[in-house]
């Protein structure tokens, strides 16, 4: 297997993190999807990443479809199967990803030229942020995993999403989330996320 994508997406990074929890024999293919000659667009339309690439030579996206597919490929899951942990796990997948669209909507606008800037889409997506972290706040009980006692998904994803937004948008969220704060601390030292954090994104 082949995981197509970049060092600092974090959609990529995601997959990365459970290649490695899982100790999947997958290589890492870094790939620009706007270079010419990008593997990319061949393997996925939408010209996205991450793309894996299975030993068929089937090409898998995005990263939710990728997560699942490599989840499955060696015991123990890290989705529940059914009933309301999986409701649950995949409503906070949901969150997660919500929190990375709008860092990534967020950066982005940014970016341009400050006349052409929207300050109210800038302001939409950190009231965008803000309340997930909130409710992801309630969820957490102050243990070292959201759910069922040990490593999911909602952690993996969780963990990357709030460490893109300290890595995109730098705020002092953890104040008024200290249970939030407490439990990515834990989350962030697990050898999968050290491992594959982002160039620039190093701790000092």
């Amino acid at each position: 297997m082949k995981l197509y994508g970049s060092l600092t997406s974090p959609y990529v990074r995601k997959c990365r993190i459970l290649i490695r929890e899982k100790a999947l024999a997958c290589e890492f293919v870094q790939a620009d999807a706007w270079a010419a000659d990008s593997p990319v667009p061949r393997l996925n339309p939408l010209g996205k990443v991450p793309v894996l690439e299975r030993a068929d030579g089937a090409a898998l996206y995005d990263s939710p479809v990728i997560l699942e597919y490599l989840d499955s490929l060696k015991a123990p899951a890290l989705t529940a199967p059914a009933g309301e942990d999986r409701w649950t796990m995949l409503r906070l997948d949901a969150l997660a990803d919500g929190i990375l669209d709008a860092t990534v909507t967020r950066l982005l606008e940014s970016r341009r030229p400050l006349p052409q800037q929207s300050p109210e889409n800038i302001k939409r997506q950190e009231e965008k942020i803000a309340r997930a972290l909130t409710y992801a706040d309630s969820l957490s009980q102050g243990g070292a995993y959201l759910l069922q006692n040990r490593f999911t998904l909602a952690d993996l994803c969780l963990g990357v999403a709030l460490e893109y937004v300290d890595f995109r948008y730098p705020h002092d969220w953890r104040a008024g989330h200290p249970r939030l704060a407490r439990w990515l601390e834990g989350i962030s030292k697990r050898p999968s996320f050290i491992e594959t954090v982002p160039p620039g994104m190093e701790k000092k």
